[in-house]
């Protein structure tokens, strides 16, 4: 993991229109960014493979493998951060793609200046090295469970690593930064720094859903309860290392 927040990365663009890919390829590397342009499975698995991708952003409306099939199918293996592009504009498409793993979304046509804004917000989130180290550990341990946050791992009873997308991530860290309290669904989006869109609210639904069912996976009591029509509650108690 780099020790920068710098925004500048390596960003994989992968759409089967060729202007889209040329425009925002050249608008990102006008403002600092390396771009590697795709325009379907093939070249996106080729340019993952041969190098690091600190960024991807993925069409949904792509011939054979659409791009919800590649965001799962990268959540596999890796937590490089996805930003998900969707000509159709719909909430389906968007719960979807958060639902597979992906960190953000754009709708078409797209400000290629609201694209850069939203790169920039997710790899800041990625990078920020080491937040609880300022708070004098960069270990969580709850319930047997271990967040190291040098290397941004998550570790299940059984020693296992257990992947968490970004925003995954960002979620779980504010909650064991603030455990055994009452989070409303803004404090939680605030925190995490991961409001994804004014008016989809749903989006902080969908992240603690995800985040509930891996960390239920052991079989152990439920960590994150919902408290109706508030928001939500942390049970395990949190310790530093």
């Amino acid at each position: 993991m780099r020790d920068t927040v710098s925004p500048e990365g390596h960003i994989l663009i992968v759409d089967d229109d060729a202007e889209i890919r040329r425009l925002a390829g050249k608008f990102l590397r006008e403002h600092g960014h390396k771009v590697t342009a795709a325009q379907g499975a093939r070249e996106m698995r080729e340019t993952m493979a041969a190098g690091t991708v600190d960024l991807v952003i993925l069409d949904i409306m792509l011939p054979g493998a659409s791009g919800l099939d590649l965001c799962r199918d990268i959540r596999r293996t890796s937590n490089v951060p996805i930003i998900m592009l969707t000509a159709r504009g719909s909430d389906v498409d968007r719960i979807v793609g958060l639902e597979l793993g992906a960190d953000d979304y754009l709708a078409k046509p797209f400000n290629p200046r609201e694209l850069l804004a939203r790169i920039h917000a997710v790899l800041r989130r990625t990078r920020l090295s080491d937040p609880a180290a300022v708070n004098g550990g960069t270990r969580l341990t709850f319930s047997g469970w271990t967040l190291d946050t040098r290397r941004r791992e998550l570790t299940n009873p059984e020693g296992a690593i257990v992947d968490l997308s970004t925003g995954e991530y960002d979620l779980l860290l504010t909650f064991l930064e603030h455990p055994q309290r009452v989070l409303t669904r803004d404090q939680l989006m605030d925190a995490a720094k991961n409001r994804i869109a004014t008016g989809f609210d749903r989006a902080i639904d969908i992240q603690v859903s995800r985040l509930r069912r891996k960390l239920d996976s052991s079989g152990g009591p439920e960590m994150v309860k919902t408290v109706r029509g508030t928001g939500y509650f942390f049970v395990p108690e949190v310790a530093r290392s």
